[in-house]
């Protein structure tokens, strides 16, 4: 152990695991093991005791589950990193967790060095995922903007709301015409519909509208 090294708290009930994360941190000279906690009461305790720089945080634990343990660690030590590590992968699970202050989300199971990985990283300030949770979180993402952009102008359909989000950009009706592959007569009556839903006089106030409402 060096005197920079990254000093590594656990919190998880069971023991094998934490024997697994022992042996991992005392064959690297870059971290060492600061504590081990087996409940969210002794973790919240022993966090406050030992200011480590990295938690290790299991979700399912006796007593205060890990999100609601992470919640209260982040309200008091904000600078503590905090890394959940658990065979939990569902997205309610996923979020809660990122709401609670959790700097990464890494299922059990990990090869070492990306465990490794991780604990660096969160230690140095970054946000970690592993693969899957990172591709499930950009789904997610990408279906909560669509979800946002249906609710935009509801009155539009989904063809006039995809018009209009190229208007906004700046485009004329013949590069709509181009860009969707439909013919300029169509578009033209696209953006007649489109004047007529939103009340609005010309494209300019059309484009307007759109921006203010993040249509893109």
């Amino acid at each position: 152990m060096t005197p920079d090294s990254i000093s590594v708290m656990t919190v998880d009930d069971h023991v094998l695991f934490r024997d697994g994360i022992r042996t991992l941190l005392l064959e690297n000279d870059l971290m060492h093991l600061a504590g081990e906690a087996t409940t969210g009461e002794e973790a919240i305790v022993l966090a406050e005791q030992l200011q480590p720089d990295v938690i290790l945080m299991d979700i399912q634990l006796p007593g205060i589950n890990g999100i609601d343990t992470t919640r209260q660690i982040v309200r008091t030590s904000p600078h503590i990193a905090i890394l959940m590590l658990t065979m939990f992968d569902d997205d309610q699970s996923i979020f809660a967790a990122m709401c609670a202050g959790a700097r990464g989300y890494v299922l059990k199971g990990v090869a070492h060095d990306e465990m490794l990985r991780a604990i660096q990283v969160t230690a140095q300030g970054g946000a970690i995922f592993s693969a899957g949770i990172a591709a499930r979180m950009a789904s997610y993402f990408v279906r909560i903007q669509s979800d946002n952009k249906q609710h935009v102008f509801p009155e539009l359909s989904e063809r006039e709301r995809e018009v209009l989000a190229l208007i906004a950009k700046g485009d004329s009706n013949a590069d709509i015409s181009r860009i969707m592959n439909l013919s300029l007569k169509t578009i033209q009556n696209h953006v007649s519909n489109i004047l007529n839903k939103l009340q609005v006089a010309d494209r300019t106030q059309a484009m307007l509208r759109a921006k203010d409402a993040g249509l893109i």
